[in-house]
């Protein structure tokens, strides 16, 4: 197996994420106040796509072991039947990585972000990542993901590995 490249992760933002998905944050969200003014309401977020096949929204908590850095990406999964969703409970970072459709065979092609603790995202349905990536501690993450009968996570193989790390 060829020697690993190295990739940086670049800190979050929608514009760099939109190839992949969508960055599920507030910050530029007008929020609803609601319950005699004590909450504010931040709605639609990010969307929910899931092919209609018998198959229904899922709301799960994971709770993410830390990786070290450089944490060495062998791997990526996608999922063809719905968009993932993942957002921090704890407000901590945590790394996501991706791949252009069709490069997640080319270093060049796969790009990794830097979640800031109030930052989640939502993949679109097929687009290639790499398993939750926590860092530091034991994070826990609410997810959205999809319910119901069919495969719907495809893995591969990276011919050459990529070593990630950030010096946030």
């Amino acid at each position: 197996m060829p020697a690993a490249t190295l990739l940086e992760a670049e800190p979050l933002s929608a514009a760099a994420f939109a190839p992949f998905g969508h960055v599920i944050e507030t910050a530029g969200h007008q929020p609803r106040f609601i319950n005699e003014n004590t909450c504010e309401r931040f709605d639609d977020l990010a969307p929910i796509d899931i092919v209609a096949d018998g198959s229904r929204p899922m709301i799960s908590i994971f709770k993410a072991m830390p990786r070290a850095l450089p944490h060495e990406v062998r791997t990526l999964e996608r999922h063809p039947l719905s968009s993932q969703a993942f957002y921090p409970l704890g407000e901590r970072p945590f790394l996501v990585v991706v791949a252009y459709e069709s490069g997640h065979n080319s270093p060049e092609q796969i790009r990794a972000f830097r979640a800031a603790g109030n930052q989640g995202v939502s993949y679109h349905r097929n687009t290639w990542h790499h398993a939750l990536l926590a860092l530091d501690v034991v994070s826990q993450f609410l997810v959205i993901d999809r319910s119901g009968p069919g495969a719907n996570c495809d893995q591969h193989r990276l011919e050459t590995p990529i070593l990630v790390t950030t010096t946030a």
